[in-house]
């Protein structure tokens, strides 16, 4: 190939891969934890920009995920036996994240195809396999959907499915909310332009969840001091008995 033609492209590439993009932001990426904490909203919003007027109508897709902390789990089945309920097998997972949620400008399963999904990692269960659960492991499907379901009934996993609001194929929002039991860590979240099924660009943002003030220094007592801690602990509850037992005897 000439050079002349190596020339034109890398001219020409790109263009292509900017032909469709997406820029992206959120209305926070800083939740400070305080006394008065009672959970939060994370807005993320952003627009779709195209690369030539031969796209302007062309239908297009978006899914937004938010990812909290993974740790390792370990998810146990119970059986009824002799009238009472008992572990019988575990299995262990390597990392799985303490929140998950997907919003979606329409029904998943219609605008994302599986190789998408096992490329990109879009679904709970495909970041879970991640983790380090080969997907020819024996019954780790089982376990892996037990967990999502607990996990959603409990709160922290949730789909929520048209929720991704896009005007006129260019501006594109959607709301996370974030509750008060909210734990510390670093929060990614993933911004996946699709069409037809397929993922088109990704773009990526974290949001940092930290106590502040009170709430902070006792964490850091507890996790680095917990002797300290312990005794402080003891000593609040002692003076707070005390002085309640001395409010009613006044009264008394």
């Amino acid at each position: 190939m000439s050079r002349l033609a190596l020339l034109l492209l890398s001219l020409l590439l790109p263009s292509l891969a900017a032909a469709q993009d997406i820029v992206a932001d959120l209305s926070q990426n800083r939740v400070s934890i305080t006394t008065s904490f009672d959970g939060s909203e994370l807005l993320v919003f952003g627009a779709i920009r195209r690369g030539g007027a031969e796209r302007e109508d062309e239908d297009v897709d978006v899914i937004v995920t938010l990812e909290g902390p993974q740790h390792p789990v370990t998810v146990r089945e119970a059986e009824r036996r002799a009238g009472i309920w008992v572990n019988t097998e575990s299995f262990d997972i390597a990392a799985a994240p303490a929140v998950y949620r997907i919003a979606t400008s329409h029904p998943l399963d219609d605008i994302l195809s599986d190789g998408s999904d096992l490329v990109h990692r879009v679904t709970v269960e495909r970041v879970i396999r991640t983790g380090g659960i080969p997907d020819h492991f024996e019954q780790s499907g089982e376990f892996i959907d037990a967990l999502v379901r607990i996990r959603e009934a409990s709160g922290l996993y949730a789909m929520q499915e048209g929720t991704v609001q896009i005007a006129e194929q260019s501006l594109f929002r959607t709301t996370f909310e974030l509750p008060s039991s909210i734990e510390e860590g670093n929060y990614r979240v993933r911004i996946f332009l699709l069409r037809e099924g397929r993922v088109v660009t990704q773009l990526e943002r974290l949001v940092g969840v930290r106590k502040v003030g009170i709430e902070r220094f006792v964490y850091n007592l507890s996790q680095e001091q917990p002797l300290v801690y312990g005794i402080l602990a003891v000593v609040i509850a002692v003076i707070a008995g005390w002085a309640a037992s001395a409010a009613f005897g006044r009264r008394g």
